[in-house]
């Protein structure tokens, strides 16, 4: 069993990482830059080691740094989470030379999964289905030129090195293509190291969904379920569900079964998750797989009662999956919000600052994984996901009910956040009937941001929430004052309890 866990991240994902940890008995540590130095994961973990300034590039993202740390702590295992090195093959390939065990697949495996042209050349030897285009980068605009008049348009430009919505442009004809080209390879070479980009076809009104599986050293791999991520805004996921409202069980069966022969062909051991589109029609294509933890992983933990965290670290440890594909159920439904420290009226611009107030929903099937506290200054050097959001239910109706409970009984303030854009979405029908697919949400954009403006307009306005607190605190003094005019009844109960002790109490 792993000893001792340097947890390689921020955020709500470190608290995530160490809460299994305490939970399963494992030492721990975290790290922080100089921005996070009073943050929560800090304050929850046995050990902390500072890693650098703010900028990622100097503190999380050192690998050398890391591994130094590493060492100091006396730690045999290190977990990435997701984001920053999660997905780098330079940081398990470190971890093997240090004698250091990486919670995550295989550098290998890794660096064959997380190019987009390998994956989907493996996706090809494994006989999974993969949306029409090329395989290779390719090299050069013209040549793009050439390949997307040849495939007709529209088509989606995407980063051959990355994923989550970076490097990755939508263009609706030829005269698109050269700044579409430009912006998508700048952005992947700030986000990735890398501008290469390749061509793939685009899926009209499609949905997005991706299967979570895990893979063993002992040649076990099994799929948990699949998960809804149609709610997006420019390629970023917003929500997501399980199971998702346009599955059968004839389709999940079939895409769990193409999940598996991926992870298969590419020996692929830990948490991984095939992210596919999918036609009205039902017909699945290929997209890319994620080598590392999701965001959106509490879900399938809702429905699955597994502890993938937990189940990371046992596989890392050498054992065996606990669960065969037969023994797998899905019970109710769930769902998940990321709230974001961010201004949705305002092109959705990171809102950092000092939380004044924080008062987390609660309740039956609620949960909420968080970093952050009140009183706590939010950065403006990294993402700003502040916690996220989840609801279970028996069914979907029942999760959406308690989804939007809880977003009404959340209370940030000092800061803005898209809880407000959340209760717009959940409303409308179509979300409701699970009439949803990629490009809904941003084909819906900008009524929503109106009536989410206007519903918000002086939530957030220290004047609104200094009125608020003093008609608050004048309202509780009224009402103790009017106690004051009449005596408490009297209790028997108390009564009798106080004579009881006195009788018992020694003579001093």
């Amino acid at each position: 069993m792993i000893k001792k866990l340097l947890i390689a991240n921020r955020g709500e994902i470190a608290v995530r990482i160490l809460r299994a940890c305490r939970e399963m008995n494992v030492a721990h540590c975290v790290i922080y830059s100089d921005a996070d130095r009073a943050s929560l994961h800090v304050r929850m973990a046995d050990e902390a080691y500072a890693i650098g300034p703010a900028a990622a590039r100097e503190s999380y993202l050192r690998i050398d740094k890391l591994m130094d740390i590493a060492r100091r702590a006396g730690c045999d295992a290190v977990h990435p989470g997701y984001g920053f090195l999660a997905e780098n093959p330079e940081l398990p390939r470190a971890c093997a030379a240090a004698g250091i065990a990486f919670v995550g697949p295989s550098a290998e495996a890794m660096k064959q999964l997380g190019s987009k042209t390998k994956a989907r050349q493996l996706a090809y030897r494994a006989g999974v289905p993969t949306v029409p285009g090329v395989r290779e980068a390719i090299p050069q605009l013209e040549a793009a030129r050439r390949i997307a008049g040849e495939m007709g348009y529209p088509i989606v430009l995407k980063a051959v090195a990355g994923g989550g919505g970076k490097g990755m442009r939508a263009v609706a004809s030829a005269n698109e293509l050269a700044a579409a080209w430009r912006d998508a390879a700048s952005e992947a070479l700030n986000a990735f190291g890398d501008e290469h980009l390749y061509i793939e076809k685009y899926l009209e009104r499609a949905r997005h969904i991706e299967i979570q599986f895990f893979g063993d050293a002992h040649g076990n791999v099994v799929c948990l379920g699949e998960r809804e991520c149609s709610v997006q805004r420019r390629h970023q996921k917003v929500i997501e569900e399980t199971p998702s409202p346009f599955m059968t069980a004839e389709l999940r069966h079939e895409m769990s079964e193409a999940t598996v022969r991926l992870a298969r062909e590419a020996g692929y051991v830990n948490a991984g998750t095939a992210e596919f589109l999918v036609g009205a029609d039902r017909k699945f294509y290929f997209l890319e797989v994620n080598t590392r933890l999701q965001v959106e992983h509490p879900v399938t933990e809702a429905v699955t009662g597994l502890d993938l965290v937990k189940l990371q670290i046992l596989v890392t440890a050498g054992e065996r999956l606990p669960v065969t594909q037969q023994e797998m159920t899905l019970r109710g439904h769930a769902m998940e919000c990321r709230i974001y420290a961010e201004d949705p009226e305002n092109h959705f611009f990171p809102s950092p600052g000092r939380i004044t107030h924080w008062r987390p929903p609660q309740g039956p099937g609620i949960r909420l994984d968080e970093g952050v506290y009140s009183g706590w200054r939010v950065p403006g050097d990294y993402d700003p996901l502040l916690a996220k959001l989840i609801a279970w239910g028996a069914d979907r109706a029942e999760t959406l009910t308690r989804l939007r409970r809880a977003l009404d009984e959340f209370t940030i303030t000092g800061i803005r956040t898209n809880i407000t854009f959340f209760q717009r979405i959940l409303a409308e029908q179509d979300f409701q009937k699970g009439a949803i697919h990629t490009r809904w949400l941003d084909e819906r954009l900008d009524a929503l941001l109106a009536a989410s403006a206007q519903s918000a307009e002086g939530a957030d306005d220290p004047l609104t929430i200094e009125a608020a607190a003093i008609a608050a605190g004048l309202d509780h003094s009224s009402k103790a004052k009017s106690s004051e005019l009449q005596p408490p009844a009297a209790s028997r109960w108390r009564d009798d309890g106080r004579r009881e002790q006195l009788s018992r109490t020694p003579d001093r």
